[in-house]
């Protein structure tokens, strides 16, 4: 089943609502102010099924917009969603303003198909309606719906005249309309809510992608609310799933109809991201007066109206029927992708002056002299995915852009980012970020420079350790620094000591005072076996300064020449490997060592022999239990 979402444009009067009930049987016009003053004020809608020449059915909803001037901001909710246009014009009045205005309003969304329906022929003559095609002949020439490959189609709603010539464009025209992405993450902009008895709160829109399943939890945008799908209807049919393109009405639990409205937005949790600012392709109509910089307009995108400030970039104002790009700050947080179309009025007197389309849904709040980004922003309007997610990247630079933020910034799938970037060969995956090829050079290159100013800088140091290295690369994700690591490993430009990072071929650089210090320091502890001396006597007996000193002895207890058992008390490795051994034989005629013994057997006091002791227990040579220790 093909699903088709079909909207109407065109005056007041032109009779769209009474068009609608005689495809459908259904009256749009749900409002008891609607039936009693005869006009359509907000939106309505209706289905119809029609068989398609492929042998599937073709699903239409029809989505039916007021025609009024006042209750323009009622089409646009409205209209933000379909995949066809009825134009419809009364052949006993002709174009009108609102015909003018829906059909820009239409334009600027990109709607790219359409039927023009001329309604009441009933009420002209021949020579009439021949006139009135004429005019809309002329006014639809060089549009989507050129009259040289749409159609035109008479229509009386009361007698029912041309209703099958119509309804056999609408499948042809209806058949070529793509089939909506139902596999992206799914997005349903709100245009109605309500409370229905025996269910609770009920909202319905048209969902513009992806699917949504019974019991599927969904997150209320802006508000970040969690709701839990209770039950679902497709064009007034009870289902287990709306997809992508369909008319759907959807029972929510944990939800009060206070707490939602027209213009809120529902999509999977912790994906998407409300956008306060957004920057834009921005398109005025030629009828349009010129738009300065700063301008306040009214934003409409999808069922979503806010107002919004519009800044400008690279000009002081857009002329007539001029393109450029602009950043639009709302005053109303709203959830927009990359690729939604959105339509912009003049703040007073209010009426449609041009509209385009959001190409950045996450831009920094000041970018207007920051370099390069008019270009940044034309690769992404370009309409390319590889050309996008090529500057996303670049712009991400050590940072990298992460497979989640990549989906809240672009509305693709992890499949549809992976396979896009298979095809960029500037670009790598690193875990679950894509990163510039030549954002992990620089990183690589930085990465040797820093090693190589630490051992100038610190020639008794044998590394740096990998978090102090870090801490030098606050512009790289973790991940991507990490990488830069392991590659620069792989190629053997660094070498990794258990935590110590060093360059290769360099490490510690002894000057002859320092070298010679190094072998008394040592030469010292090892003498001494148990009974060592202060740390603080050995240095001062050195040539060198006490920091080089201290730098030196850090050097020892790294390399494991010396050992470290307390604040106090530093003892050679060959001392310590001795006692083990004297332990071990010590085992063989008791198990159990008290403080005493222990003294009597290494020949050192109470000073030494209880740090020594509680050195054994943590290098589980030994165990206390009670006052004694059992030789392990």
């Amino acid at each position: 089943m093909h699903s088709v979402i079909v909207g109407t444009a065109g005056h007041i009067d032109h009779g769209k609502t009474a068009l609608v009930k005689a495809l459908t049987g259904i009256d749009a016009d749900r409002l008891e102010e609607e039936k009693r003053r005869g006009i359509t004020i907000d939106i309505g809608f209706a289905h119809l099924e029609l068989p398609a020449p492929s042998g599937e059915t073709l699903r239409l909803g029809f989505v039916d917009v007021p025609g009024h001037e006042r209750f323009v901001r009622n089409m646009l909710a409205g209209i933000g969603g379909i995949d066809l246009v009825l134009l419809v014009i009364a052949a006993d009045e002709s174009i009108k303003p609102q015909t003018r205005e829906h059909f820009d309003i239409c334009r600027l969304l990109s709607v790219r198909r359409g039927i023009t329906v001329l309604t009441k022929s009933d009420l002209v003559d021949r020579e009439t309606l021949d006139v009135v095609r004429l005019e809309v002949e002329d006014f639809l020439r060089g549009t989507f719906l050129d009259p040289s490959h749409t159609p035109i189609v008479p229509v009386s709603s009361l007698t029912g005249a041309g209703m099958d010539d119509l309804k056999r464009a609408l499948v042809h025209v209806a058949s070529e309309a793509p089939a909506r992405d139902s596999t992206s993450p799914s997005r349903l902009p709100i245009d109605r809510v309500f409370s229905m008895k025996g269910f609770g709160t009920v909202v319905t829109g048209t969902l513009i992608s992806g699917s949504i399943h019974k019991e599927a939890e969904l997150e209320v945008f802006p508000k970040g609310k969690l709701v839990r799908v209770r039950g679902i209807q497709v064009h007034g049919a009870t289902s287990d799933e709306a997809r992508a393109g369909q008319r759907t009405a959807l029972n929510l639990a944990a939800a009060t109809t206070e707490e939602l409205a027209r213009g809120m937005s529902l999509a999977p949790p912790a994906t998407f991201d409300a956008s306060s600012r957004v920057d834009v392709q921005l398109s005025l109509l030629p009828s349009a007066k010129p738009l300065k910089d700063h301008a306040r307009v009214h934003f409409h995108s999808y069922t979503s109206e806010t107002v919004a400030t519009v800044v400008l970039y690279g000009k002081k104002q857009v002329a007539p029927g001029e393109t450029a790009l602009a950043q639009l700050r709302l005053s109303a947080s709203t959830l927009l992708l990359p690729g939604d179309r959105f339509i912009i009025r003049k703040f007073s007197p209010v009426i449609t002056i041009g509209g385009g389309v959001v190409v950045e849904n996450a831009p920094p709040a000041k970018v207007r002299d920051v370099p390069g980004h008019l270009e940044y922003l034309s690769a992404l309007a370009g309409g390319s995915r590889p050309d996008a997610l090529r500057a996303r990247v670049m712009l991400a630079g050590a940072r990298g852009l992460s497979i989640a933020e990549a989906i809240a910034r672009t509305g693709w799938t992890a499949d549809q980012l992976m396979k896009t970037a298979s095809g960029v060969p500037e670009i790598s995956c690193v875990n679950e970020f894509f990163v510039a090829n030549s954002a992990l050079e620089a990183l690589r290159t930085k990465l040797t420079a820093t090693l190589d100013s630490f051992h100038r800088q610190n020639p008794l140091v044998p590394g740096i350790s990998r978090e102090e290295l870090r801490g030098h690369f606050p512009e790289a994700s973790p991940e991507i620094f990490a990488r830069s690591l392991e590659s620069a490993l792989k190629e053997k430009k660094i070498i990794l000591s258990g935590d110590l990072v060093s360059l290769s071929g360099r490490g510690v650089a002894l000057k002859d005072e320092e070298a010679e210090s190094q072998k008394i320091i040592e030469a010292a502890f090892a003498s001494a076996g148990l009974k060592v001396p202060a740390l603080k006597d050995v240095l001062a007996g050195l040539k060198v300064d006490k920091a080089r000193a201290q730098k030196i002895v850090t050097l020892l207890l790294r390399e494991k020449v010396l050992v470290k058992i307390s604040e106090e008390l530093v003892f050679h490795r060959d001392s310590l490997a001795d006692l083990r051994k004297r332990m071990a034989a010590e085992k063989m005629k008791s198990p159990k060592i008290d403080v005493a013994r222990f003294k009597d057997l290494t020949g050192v006091t109470r000073k030494y022999a209880i740090p020594l002791l509680e050195y054994l227990d943590r290098e589980h040579v030994t165990r206390r239990v009670g006052d004694e220790r059992v030789i392990l």
